[in-house]
């Protein structure tokens, strides 16, 4: 029944390598409500109060919106067809694994910061209610570019291939904090309070509106999360050229990223091949970007490789590497004075 509804409006698929849809208005409206919703039923309703996330909690939540991910992808399969499925679940694994790497960036800028725990999901809902716009703009700008200029393509794929080699020579950069420039700015043209005034962003001092020390670290993950789209949009873009695609597979993913924060901001060491896991797809996605022009490797052959590759460096992490870091982590969790916080 729901196939036929959107039968009308999927366009014919084998005039082209990849999904052609064409969705309606509605379809716009009703998604961008359904994520809308989803966001305040999450600040509203789950987190109305700030609170420590227990880690179960954190996997509850997480698993929940694997499940509103999963499950939207599954109406994209009925509605629009097998490819437009594909698509879709090759990008949401896309974004999902590489915006692994930005959840423990998060964690390098709470822990800089000192920021209690009890305060950090606030600032990351407007983290990733920022995200979704940047995104929005970074997709719709990306595939206007390639349907015009379609050199962009090998632009796009070299990027992701000199991404993928830094991963595998050099790791990830560290970062500084106080080294960023949007930070530096706002420090100057913002006045800000010295101490945090609870969850708020902005509080009143002496009658005039200023902001907290939470509206600095919230510009950094805004800024974090502009540099990993710069990898992830034409990672996704290698897999998808329809905009409704490759908007909803971001989003979805991005979504739940807070409660995956929650889950696995204490785990990096344990994550140890991850990285390599995590350039072999962006190797992948920029080979498969350019040689598009000349051989298209199908869609569920690319959602395979990346589910498989995810899934090594996921197992060979949990059953080789970073047993050594966790029982240093453990030991350090038991002792009775926890360690001093980072001078600034």
């Amino acid at each position: 029944m729901l196939h036929s509804a959107f039968g009308a409006l999927t366009a014919d698929e084998s005039a082209t390598r990849f999904a052609n849809i064409a969705v309606p208005m509605w379809a716009w409206v009703a998604t961008l409500a359904v994520i809308a919703a989803m966001l305040l039923f999450d600040i509203l309703v789950l987190h109305r109060e700030p609170k420590v996330l227990a880690t179960r909690r954190a996997a509850l939540e997480t698993l929940m919106w694997v499940v509103v991910g999963v499950s939207f992808g599954v109406v994209v399969l009925v509605a629009f067809g097998g490819r437009a499925g594909s698509e879709y679940f090759s990008g949401y694994l896309i974004e999902y694994s590489l915006s692994i790497d930005n959840v423990f960036v998060w964690a390098l800028i709470f822990t800089y910061f000192v920021v209690p725990a009890i305060y950090q999901h606030r600032v990351l809902f407007w983290g990733i209610f920022g995200a979704l716009v940047l995104r929005a703009v970074f997709i719709f700008t990306g595939v206007a570019l390639i349907r015009r200029f379609e050199w962009v393509l090998y632009i796009f794929g070299a990027f992701l291939l000199y991404t993928a080699f830094k991963l595998l020579r050099n790791g990830p950069d560290e970062m500084d904090p106080e080294e960023n420039v949007v930070y530096r700015a706002v420090k100057k043209l913002v006045p800000t309070t010295p101490t945090l005034h609870g969850q708020h962003l902005f509080t009143h001092v002496d009658g005039r509106k200023v902001a907290t020390p939470l509206f600095a670290v919230l510009v950094l993950v805004e800024t974090t999360d502009v540099l990993f789209a710069v990898d992830s949009v034409p990672a996704v873009l290698a897999v998808s050229r329809e905009q409704f695609i490759v908007f909803t597979s971001n989003a979805f993913a991005i979504l739940g990223l807070r409660a995956l924060y929650f889950l696995l901001a204490d785990l990096h060491a344990r994550f140890t091949y991850l990285q390599q896991g995590l350039a072999v797809i962006l190797a992948f996605v920029g080979i498969k970007m350019i040689t598009a022009h000349w051989y298209e490797i199908p869609g569920g052959v690319s959602l395979g490789v990346i589910a498989l590759v995810l899934a090594v460096s996921v197992f060979a992490s949990l059953r080789f590497g970073g047993a050594g870091a966790v029982a240093d982590q453990i030991e350090l969790i038991g002792t009775e004075e926890p360690p001093p916080p980072q001078e600034r």
